[in-house]
């Protein structure tokens, strides 16, 4: 139950408390895929626009890289955007991670 649910407020102030409540979420998806991939042993970089981040495999005795991903983080039933999709599309190496909201 959010806060705004029990004691009467604007509109305004209703939309600012469920985007910020909708940021913390979106964050906590991303440590998570973040650390998914680091104890997997990629390399984990943050990225701008279109993706989160670019994950790399390397190997251990060359140290070429042999695995390069971009990955979009999702929460719940957040969509993609626009750009998000158009990237997914012209790219082969982009991989949606949904985080299904457990402890929220």
């Amino acid at each position: 139950m959010r806060l705004f649910e029990i004691f009467p407020i604007s509109k305004k102030e209703k939309k600012k408390i469920i985007i910020k409540e909708n940021q913390r979420k979106g964050k906590m998806a991303e440590d998570i895929v973040k650390m998914k991939y680091l104890l997997h042993g990629y390399e984990v970089e943050r990225t701008g626009k279109g993706h989160d981040f670019r994950v790399r495999k390397r190997d251990l005795f060359t140290g070429k890289v042999t695995e390069s991903k971009v990955i979009e983080v999702k929460s719940g039933r957040a969509k993609l955007s626009k750009l998000q999709q158009k990237i997914k599309k012209r790219k082969k190496n982009y991989k949606v991670e949904r985080v299904e909201p457990i402890f929220y």
